[in-house]
């Protein structure tokens, strides 16, 4: 049998809701909280609870899902620049550049 004593410290309490939602800028009715109380605490049953029951001993975390079916490196696209230089082009209608930058006023003193 699984050792099940996480699942005490996954439920969560109108308590803990309220310290989420105040970080979240949300305004809960006490309904509301009583409501997502329920339902994250069917979520940490139904989901979560099943794969903490899984095995895992022995396995090494995969950096990339796709892990599984190939040896993954990282498959960066080369950085080439696909657009042509238009600076000059853009620039032209511009009040102010210089030195192939926009001069902004100054507006925060």
């Amino acid at each position: 049998m699984a050792d099940t004593k996480w699942m005490d410290r996954m439920s969560l309490t109108p308590e803990n809701i309220a310290f989420i939602s105040r970080l979240s800028r949300l305004a809960l009715t006490p309904e509301e909280t009583t409501g997502m109380v329920n339902h994250l605490n069917q979520f940490f049953d139904t989901v979560v609870a099943p794969m903490q029951e899984v095995d895992t001993t022995g396995l090494l975390p995969m950096a990339h899902p796709t892990e599984v079916l190939q040896e993954v490196a990282l498959r960066l696209r080369e950085d080439v620049a696909s657009e042509p230089d238009n600076r000059e082009l853009n620039q032209r209608s511009a009040p102010a550049v210089e030195n192939g930058l926009f001069l902004v006023p100054k507006v925060i003193e």
